[in-house]
């Protein structure tokens, strides 16, 4: 049975021209069973809604009212029905951080074409997600809308900006969902092993066990799309590869979604043996932040500024550029962030 989208039975928003523009709207919602997860313990989640945006928001049956200034009413609509939506598309429970998503992309005019379909086919097309094994995921700010749909359109990508704002994750995400499906055969992960400032010293073990440490955070990734048994299985058979960028030398990655992590501490020289790999039926992702290169030599020696400069505007090849705004960690992360970094605005020179 086909599902039923939120409705608001109050089109027209209610005003109270006695208190500045105050409104009123109800919204109902045509499955029960997802109201508990909609609402969250207690109505935390309604809570959180409220206190951000300055709202007060009743739950009557499976109905809500929502009331406070005109634009924040609105806004609070479109978070909630954003919210109702996630659950509707499969996901199980709504976390802070996805409800503080759908607040900030509230204030856009195409939230309902981000949660329902392609905003650029009049919201008719297909929702905008990754689907893995373990998880459905939707984007969780504006920049990941365009991240994501370059992720299933272009042939190289590369995804510029700070921790946090989901560069390699969406990436790692997208590569499982088209291992799943067949429509690659192979899964290449890859990062510089750099030392980020630390002296780590002598490594015990094999090589696997010496550049491990490098490159857990793309097992994190792996394990949190795919079962881990399914994760074990496909790397013992080569379906899935980790290894630094320095063993991609002489290979063509044919029908293979290839992701290089960390790729601000590549050189140029390394960079370039990178994006020549590329192979038939493959797709590149590049991640990286340009303001955390850990080479000697810093910004001038980097590969991924100067590939960026070079082949922006390539057919076939996208670029998207995160700011601490799309930091999709705890909201203290991104305020972090700008307070070590200030606006990121210059991505847009790189």
């Amino acid at each position: 049975m086909a599902r039923k989208a939120a409705r608001a039975d109050n089109d027209t928003v209610h005003l109270r021209p006695d208190t500045h523009r105050r409104a009123r709207v109800e919204v109902e919602f045509d499955e029960p069973t997802l109201l508990g997860a909609l609402f969250g313990q207690f109505d935390s989640n309604l809570v959180q809604v409220e206190n951000r945006l300055g709202v007060y928001i009743a739950a009557r049956g499976n109905k809500i009212q929502i009331e406070g200034p005109e634009d924040a009413v609105a806004r609070a609509r479109e978070t909630v029905t954003g919210m109702y939506r996630q659950l509707e598309q499969g996901h199980q429970e709504l976390d802070s951080g996805a409800i503080e998503a759908l607040i900030s992309m509230s204030a856009e005019p195409t939230l309902d074409g981000i949660i329902t379909g392609d905003a650029d086919n009049g919201g008719k097309g297909p929702p905008i997600m990754i689907r893995t094994r373990r998880k459905t995921i939707v984007p969780r700010s504006t920049t990941q809308i365009e991240y994501m749909r370059a992720l299933s359109k272009s042939d190289v990508i590369f995804a510029l900006g700070p921790a946090g704002t989901g560069k390699t994750y969406l990436a790692v995400a997208q590569a499982v969902s088209q291992l799943m499906t067949g429509s690659v055969q192979r899964l290449i992960l890859s990062r510089p092993a750099v030392e980020a400032g630390e002296k780590l010293g002598f490594l015990p073990g094999d090589m696997k066990d010496k550049v491990d440490p490098y490159l857990r955070p793309l097992y994190d990734a792996l394990y949190d799309c795919m079962p881990p048994e399914q994760v074990e299985r496909r790397l013992a058979s080569g379906e899935i590869e980790i290894a630094p960028i320095a063993f991609m030398r002489g290979r063509t990655l044919a029908d293979a979604f290839v992701i290089l992590d960390e790729a601000q501490n590549t050189t140029r020289e390394q960079m370039k043996m990178f994006l020549t790999r590329f192979g038939q039926n493959s797709r590149m992702v590049v991640c990286g932040d340009p303001k955390q290169v850990d080479i000697p030599g810093g910004d001038r020696m980097s590969g991924l500024a100067d590939a960026v400069t070079k082949l922006e505007g390539v057919d076939g090849i996208a670029v998207t550029r995160f700011s601490a705004a799309d930091v999709v960690r705890h909201p203290i992360v991104g305020r972090i962030v700008e307070a070590y970094e200030g606006p990121l605005s210059q991505y847009d020179e790189s």
